[in-house]
């Protein structure tokens, strides 16, 4: 299995405006074709825009910035479990088996990126926004596909003898 560990992780540098990691990785999952300026553009002015919300939110527990809210909505976006097919005596089981921190990750970024471009009619940076700050508030398209995909875990959970 040689060539499965990278320095990708190792390599990735902070994002320009808010020094951190996980939004320079957010905008590299945005990014499509190579276009990095443009994807950095979208997250940028979304981020503006939760600026704006916070702005207009009289709740004393929102968060102070954007960037807070954005890792808010990664940390509830993240799924726990989720369900791999296993082959078993000739018969598929839906198995649940925990994810690790990596891929919950990657699936909060890919889950939250799918619901903004599945809308149509607004820009891209709106429809990031609106999706990021409801998956903040652990609602949106996002929170309802991590409670689907833990759901069917539990559903499934009878077979999680199979799990190795």
């Amino acid at each position: 299995m040689a060539g499965r560990i990278t320095a990708s992780e190792d390599q990735l540098r902070p994002d320009p405006r808010f020094n951190d990691t996980v939004l320079a990785k957010f905008v590299n999952c945005v990014m499509q074709d190579g276009k990095k300026a443009v994807a950095q553009r979208v997250v940028y002015d979304a981020m503006d825009v939760i600026d704006q919300k916070l702005a207009k939110e009289n709740n004393p527990d929102a968060p102070k910035d954007s960037l807070a809210v954005f890792l808010r909505a990664i940390d509830n976006v993240k799924p726990f479990v989720e369900v791999r097919s296993k082959r078993v005596g000739g018969a598929n089981y839906q198995v649940p088996i925990p994810v690790n921190r990596r891929r919950q990750q990657s699936l909060a970024f890919r889950w939250i990126i799918d619901a903004a471009r599945g809308e149509k009619g607004r820009p891209m940076a709106e429809r990031l926004a609106d999706e990021v700050y409801s998956a903040a508030k652990g609602e949106g398209k996002a929170m309802m596909t991590r409670d689907q995909t833990h759901r069917m875990a539990e559903a499934n959970k009878a077979f999680a003898h199979y799990a190795r």
